[in-house]
């Protein structure tokens, strides 16, 4: 009876069966658990109000670890400012550019940018002895001619002195992206505590509480515009200062809307009020544009795992009976 077992479970046919019936069954749970997903908002509302006063208390708490912990922005080191001083970095590899996309980036202290030079001087090195370790020391690539061999070593000298680049890239991007989703969000609070009667710099330190859950960058940014704000003895450079640390056109448009209000006293409810509306009719067409641009990265996906499970399921049972014919 066993034997009769495992040749039943070895079956071609069988296996087959079951993994169609597995593929099957997969496909319809995917299709089917969204819809039985409970949707009660209300219970979800109330959820979220409950827990609303923990999260922050636990976010103000991080941050208080955090700092008394030290981060890059606040400590101070030593070694390599020295080796930053030593070797005149800052002539040869800073511009305008470089601070301001250390800026875009969350980096803003003196510290941050000490260890972005180190780390373009270093590196190149650091990426050239390993590489030529491992292929001239360990002898791999020996089949290739030496100057291949070399120019392999040169290429990984230049990643390495582009890597914090390109690590300042990818943190750029994820903090704009992080903005950039909660900005209209945080035009709409920051239009309901203006037409309320509150002051610019108190809206704004407003949004930052509202906003430090969804967008942490975002809130972060308002509250060193409320700094600037209150201490700079020109409101257009603070305003100017967020426009060049975010290096998104949707906050320098609000930005110099800001400004002009302020100059020639035109209503700022109204302008943020039209501005919130454009951010939010950005968000929708990015929205469109990738809902469009699904069909086509789900043609490949479909061919590969949707059409050899339909083909199983359509022409599996044909496929038995002709087996078991011949």
């Amino acid at each position: 009876m066993n034997d009769d077992i495992a040749l039943r479970l070895t079956n071609p046919s069988t296996l087959l069966a079951v993994l169609v019936a597995v593929a099957v069954f997969a496909t319809f749970y995917t299709l089917i658990m969204p819809l039985l997903e409970g949707r009660d908002l209300n219970k979800r509302m109330r959820a979220v109000s409950t827990e609303r006063e923990q999260m922050r208390s636990r976010e103000r708490a991080r941050m208080q670890s955090d700092t008394s912990r030290g981060s890059l922005r606040t400590q101070n080191n030593q070694p390599v400012r020295q080796i930053v001083e030593k070797f005149n970095l800052r002539e040869a590899l800073v511009d305008e550019n470089t601070v301001n996309r250390l800026k875009a980036a969350g980096l803003r202290t003196q510290n941050a940018l000490n260890i972005f030079l180190f780390c373009r001087f270093v590196l190149p090195f650091v990426f050239l002895a390993v590489v030529g370790i491992w292929i001239f020391g360990l002898g791999n690539l020996s089949e290739r001619p030496f100057a291949i061999r070399l120019l392999v070593t040169i290429v990984a000298a230049y990643i390495g002195f582009y890597t914090p680049n390109i690590f300042i890239s990818n943190r750029i991007g994820k903090r704009q992206a992080s903005i950039k989703r909660a900005w209209p969000d945080a035009l709409d609070l920051m239009l309901i505590c203006v037409e309320s009667g509150i002051s610019l710099e108190a809206s704004m330190r407003r949004v930052a509480e509202e906003m430090a859950q969804q967008s942490p960058e975002l809130a972060e940014e308002m509250v060193l515009t409320t700094a600037e704000l209150s201490f700079l003895p020109d409101r257009r450079v603070a305003l100017d200062n967020l426009a060049v640390r975010t290096q998104l056109d949707i906050v320098k448009a609000v930005t110099t809307a800001l400004i002009q209000a302020e100059r020639y006293g035109t209503p700022v409810a109204q302008a943020l009020r039209v501005l919130a509306q454009e951010g939010r009719d950005e968000r929708m067409n990015e929205a469109e544009k990738k809902a469009a641009a699904l069909p086509p990265k789900l043609t490949v996906p479909m061919i590969l795992f949707f059409l050899p499970v339909l083909v199983a399921v359509i022409l599996g049972p044909a496929g038995i009976q002709v087996a078991d014919r011949f």
